[in-house]
């Protein structure tokens, strides 16, 4: 776990309201075979692959896949470091493609994958289904936007999938 304090996270999960936060600017976002940002302060950097979703006024109208990079000793500092731990440079990669709403039955039966090679050698490798997410994309898209005037378009992605072992940082 990433906090001395980790009740706190595990309590979202069965929470009410979702965990929602800011993750990044088109300026702090890559795309397919750019770079990702990693802090030079952070000792335990993660990719986090997570579905992205994407809305346009407010609507679904497309899905691809994200790169939510995270901090993780930074955030487990202390919660409240949560925007340096997730919001810097080169912090969000996109793509490569999006898929239509329309074409899409069901985001919920979804296969997601990482591999991780260094020096042609595979260091890590993981898959999961989007029918394991804690929530589902409309509730996570309620709750984006009840309260917010929101960008005409946004990729909101739907929460960590896959992260290596506690002992793997970028």
């Amino acid at each position: 776990s990433e906090s001395g304090m980790p009740e706190m996270y595990l309590d979202v999960y069965d929470a009410d309201r979702p965990e929602l936060f800011f993750k990044a600017t088109p300026s702090r976002t890559v795309g397919p075979g750019e770079a990702v940002g990693i802090r030079a302060d952070a000792e335990w950097s993660v990719p986090e692959p997570e579905l992205g979703v994407i809305l346009h006024e407010g609507e679904i109208v497309g899905y691809t896949i994200g790169n939510d990079m995270s901090s993780r000793d930074i955030e487990g500092e202390n919660p409240l470091y949560l925007p340096q731990a997730k919001v810097y440079d080169r912090c969000c990669s996109l793509g490569p493609c999006v898929r239509s709403a329309d074409s899409l039955d069901d985001p919920h039966d979804l296969e997601m994958w990482m591999t991780i090679e260094r020096a042609g050698r595979v260091v890590f490798e993981d898959a999961t289904t989007t029918g394991k997410m804690a929530r589902s994309v409309e509730e996570l898209v309620d709750y984006y936007t009840r309260h917010n005037a929101v960008p005409e378009r946004v990729v909101l992605l739907t929460g960590t999938s896959l992260v290596p072992e506690d002992d793997f940082t970028l």
